[in-house]
């Protein structure tokens, strides 16, 4: 629970307000039946001599202070209530907040290990877990503690024999306590497990719900979401059983308490030491503090929540986030890139996804990595974004090595158009906004002209302001890649990828988006770098890389390739036969 406390100490002083509230609030609520027992005594069953008038106004006078003591008790359970929610309202959003900011941060590598339903389930839990956690301290424990020490200090004034009877009584409840408590940390330590995969498991059945649908897959699925809350299913029933036996032994134990105070007393009672209205105040009092404690159990159960969900939180937090250099180096504006003799292997692989690539590029040029499936082309880009780190060698930017500069000042020059088209809901401006936030109305229909949007708009009542995806525009492969387009060049970037743009799209829309990525090329505006594996979309490259198993085998422009009859040449052979097949 170390880094509850750290998130804690920002509000350490509202939390000494809060149990401080709540301690005068549990002795307001006490000091009720001791003015209870004090009219009994006084009034009822020994008036004396007293007029009728006399013990009518002292009567009122008692019930008055009774009713000002009740309304001090709760308004400082209000005010307590109120500040105990602002601390864990600020408790759960700063968590979040690092949560996702740490998320956000991890390394690539790490990112890809993990499920996103994974990190929102958790995030989610360690804020519900530790609101409950903190809510039955103060309102349960905390109170019944302040209540134990003031139904202690009220029976050392009436005799010793009731001290005994308290101290043991609370020793055994809270051994048998944390005796049973320490079982119950490993089940709910699986239980924290198991949820948070089934959150994961369920994410990606949502996100892939096409593919499960489509394959007739929608029951095997379900059985296996199945073994998941199954397994839940047990440790919690095991738990329950724990939780049960700890309120039971609980329970007795109160009961066994509560009774032996009540034989005592009845003893001072008939050796004249106690008054019948003291027995009275004596009982409330009990009853005021050991009905919470009976509760021990849940608050044994949420402590163990709270504490395993803290544990998972704590080890998101201490995941590897990207490396940013002590001392960067200013970038500014990107006008090289070169790769040196980059190696690079990945974290499970038994050999090299990039061995000793080498290449130089500027602004204005256009280049191209071809090759066949796992020859290592979408390696080589998470290599250029920074994404991955290379083994050995090293990779410069305007010279500077990449371990110098930081990574995000050099990707708000980049414009990145994905083989998967990833839109977000929202509006085709929403989705153009997102990359810059501060783009003009111009800006975004010139982004849109240059990526041959302008048929698209004209087709769409609302223009810019169209709603894409559920309840919107059903677009085509070919519409939602010009969007992605047009979101890589409104920022106007210095360096443009394209990482297999068309090899989701049919021949004829594969040409109309083969076009518009020549005629950007062709203003020379920016650096263009184009992954490949059809080779009709690069053959208007400067420089064209063959990618061979991690190496670069050939390189040239298309029509020298041709010539060497290598790799290059067979892909397209290969390429153009299959196009002839299709046409005939």
């Amino acid at each position: 629970m170390k880094i509850f406390w750290i998130y804690m100490r920002p509000h350490r002083w509202m939390i000494a307000l809060s149990l401080f509230l709540s301690g005068i609030g549990q002795l307001a609520t006490m000091v009720d039946p001791m003015i209870f027992g004090k009219i009994i005594d006084d009034y009822a069953l020994h008036p004396g001599n007293k007029a009728q008038d006399e013990l009518v106004r002292g009567v009122l006078f008692w019930l008055a202070i009774a009713i000002g003591v009740a309304m001090i008790a709760r308004l400082c359970r209000s005010f307590q209530e109120f500040v105990m929610r602002l601390v864990v309202q600020r408790f759960g959003m700063q968590v979040f907040n690092d949560g996702l900011k740490q998320t956000l941060r991890l390394s690539y590598q790490e990112f890809e290990e993990q499920r996103s339903g994974e990190t929102v389930a958790l995030l989610q839990k360690v804020r519900n877990d530790t609101e409950r956690f903190i809510n039955a301290f103060i309102n349960i424990l905390f109170s019944s503690m302040v209540g134990v020490g003031f139904l202690i200090w009220y029976a050392v004034t009436k005799h010793w024999a009731l001290v005994p009877v308290f101290f043991f009584g609370v020793l055994v409840l809270g051994t048998l306590t944390g005796l049973l408590s320490r079982k119950m940390k490993q089940i709910q330590r699986a239980i924290n497990k198991e949820t948070l995969k089934l959150s994961g498991s369920i994410t990606e059945s949502l996100r892939n719900i096409e593919l499960v649908k489509s394959l007739g897959l929608t029951f095997p699925e379900i059985r296996r979401l199945r073994t998941f809350t199954r397994n839940i299913y047990d440790l919690e029933i095991k738990k329950v059983k724990q939780v049960r036996t700890l309120s039971f032994i609980q329970g007795t134990t109160l009961n066994l308490l509560r009774q032996s105070i009540l034989f005592i007393l009845l003893w001072l009672i008939f050796r004249k030491v106690l008054s019948t209205g003291e027995l009275i105040a004596m009982q409330f009092i009990s009853a005021t503090i050991f009905n919470p404690l009976q509760e021990l159990g849940n608050i044994i159960v949420f402590y163990r929540e709270a504490e395993s969900s803290l544990q998972l939180f704590d080890q998101l937090m201490h995941k590897p986030v990207e490396q940013k250099p002590a001392s960067p180096v200013e970038l500014g504006f990107l006008e090289s890139i070169r790769f040196e003799d980059i190696i690079f292997r990945h974290q499970t692989a038994t050999q090299n996804a990039m061995d000793g690539i080498s290449f130089q590029a500027g602004i204005g040029d256009t280049i191209a990595f071809v090759g066949p499936s796992g020859s290592g082309k979408s390696t080589l880009v998470k290599l250029l974004l920074g994404l991955y780190q290379p083994v050995s060698g090293e990779i410069y930017f305007n010279d500077i090595p990449s371990g110098e500069i930081r990574f995000n000042q050099m990707r708000r020059q980049i414009g990145f158009v994905s083989q998967d088209t990833q839109l977000f809901a929202g509006t085709i401006r929403d989705n153009l906004l997102f990359v810059k936030p501060d783009a003009t109305d111009e800006e975004i229909l010139e982004a849109l002209h240059k990526a041959s949007c302008t048929q698209l708009l004209a087709r769409s009542p609302h223009g810019v302001n169209t709603v894409l995806g559920e309840g919107g525009l059903k677009l085509s492969g070919g519409e939602k890649q010009r969007i992605s387009i047009a979101r890589a060049l409104i920022r106007h970037p210095r360096l443009l990828i394209f990482d297999e743009a068309t090899s989701a799209l049919d021949s004829l829309t594969e040409e109309a988006i083969t076009d518009t990525v020549r005629n950007i090329s062709a203003r020379r505006e920016q650096l263009n770098i184009l992954i490949a594996h059809r080779l009709s979309t690069i053959m208007h490259a400067d420089t064209i890389y063959v990618l061979e198993k991690g190496k670069v085998v050939e390189t040239g422009t298309h029509e020298a390739l041709l010539e060497q009859k290598g790799l290059y040449y067979a892909m397209w052979r290969q390429q153009i036969g299959e196009r002839r097949s299709i046409v005939q």
